[in-house]
């Protein structure tokens, strides 16, 4: 059976357009926020046009996300939706009429037609490539479809955290036959006689099955899965030509948290050190990255003129959790780590809104600019390495 049949017969993720009235699912990648912070240096100019593609856009998360938060700060935008099946395409329509969202066109296609589109200064491609016949033509072809200064969103599955869905898959595909629906009716069966010693039942990464029939399906009877290590995607974007700029929690890439001699770690390069990080923390089920033709000037970094976000909290919040022992808790997915940030540092976040810059909040703080960076820069880069701090001009209009 085929992808496109796949997923028109059970739409993944599975949405109901009529949520859209009381909820936005934001996740990464292809926030604005992480957007700009990742590929533009945080200091993009969005009162310009922004041209994107959402290449494999199913039922319509990421545009979604990308097209309301835009539309919300008044920021124009042209959008182009991608995607082999006419029953996702049907449901993300319907959630963007829902919405009342515009300047949206939607095509069915494959996500290797994507530079007959035309250029693009940002496409999100989540979910997609590691279940293509021959993932790096997919690669490739995202690649061709950049602007020379745009870049991309990615999440391919990644092992580790998927331990046991291979062998599920392979032997699901060897038994069953027939419709989807009969080939998951037959699954579910067998599932519930699996032993609860099975890997996979021991892996509590992953969740998708427990959450629709969709989930069920994507994860378990899905005809071509391929996942990547991060020296896979590494490599595999580098032969597209591209850098990864950086990730939306790139703690989880860092071994000294879990390697506690530094010695250890002397001498190693980057993507060796990604590599240790990935199969010593055992809990990465996917890898989410920005690229880009180069990873020069890409990523923000704190200057007067930068404007911060927090990510989920409101910064008074955040400076009463460091307390009086200077440690701010962060939880990752099964990973507890414990961030030394002093409380006169974290006192300075309560004046992070998203529109005032550095510069504003130094004054604010009646800190001259030296002193003012010597207690931010080591806060802000543990932010941003747990995915709690962005830099972007997004809701600044000046």
């Amino acid at each position: 059976m085929s992808v496109t049949e796949q997923y028109d017969a059970f739409p993944y993720p599975a949405r109901d357009p009529k949520d859209e009235a009381k909820r936005l699912i934001i996740g990464s990648p292809s926030h604005p926020l992480e957007i700009d912070h990742f590929l533009f240096a945080g200091q993009r100019d969005w009162s310009k046009p922004i041209k994107i593609l959402v290449a494999g856009g199913g039922t319509g998360d990421a545009l979604i996300q990308m097209a309301q938060v835009l539309t919300s700060v008044g920021a124009p935008y042209e959008m182009t939706y991608l995607d082999l099946s006419i029953s996702a395409r049907a449901i993300a329509e319907d959630r963007a009429k829902v919405r009342k969202l515009t300047g949206i066109t939607f095509v069915t296609g494959s996500l290797l037609e994507a530079p007959d589109l035309g250029s693009f200064d940002y496409i999100d491609c989540c979910g997609v490539l590691h279940h293509l016949p021959e993932p790096q033509l997919g690669f490739d072809a995202l690649a061709a479809a950049l602007t020379p200064g745009g870049g991309m969103g990615l999440m391919v599955y990644a092992p580790i955290g998927r331990s046991g869905v291979y062998p599920l898959q392979e032997a699901f595909g060897t038994l069953l036959q027939g419709s989807p629906q009969e080939r998951l009716r037959h699954a579910k069966t067998i599932y519930d006689r699996i032993p609860a010693s099975h890997p996979f039942k021991r892996n509590q990464m992953v969740r998708d099955h427990e959450e629709s029939d969709a989930g069920f399906y994507d994860l378990l009877l899905h005809s071509q899965d391929r996942p990547y290590s991060i020296r896979q995607l590494h490599d595999a974007l580098a032969a597209a030509g591209l850098e990864i700029t950086g990730f939306p929690q790139a703690a989880l890439y860092d071994p000294s948290f879990v390697v506690p001699e530094p010695h250890l770690l002397v001498g190693l390069d980057a993507i060796t050190r990604m590599e240790i990080a990935e199969q010593l923390g055992g809990s990465l089920k996917t890898h989410i990255v920005y690229a880009a033709k180069t990873s020069n000037g890409r990523t923000a970094k704190a200057s007067p003129r930068s404007v911060p976000h927090l990510k989920g909290v409101k910064g008074a919040r955040m400076a009463s959790h460091v307390g009086k022992n200077g440690i701010l808790p962060v939880s990752l997915g099964p990973l507890k780590f414990q961030v030394p940030i002093s409380a006169v540092a974290a006192r300075l976040l309560v004046h992070v809104d998203g529109r005032k810059t550095l510069a504003e909040i130094a004054q604010l703080a009646k800190l001259d600019p030296l002193a003012f960076n010597a207690l931010w820069s080591s806060m802000s880069d543990d932010l941003v390495k747990f995915g709690l701090l962005y830099y972007s001009r997004l809701q600044r209009t000046t």
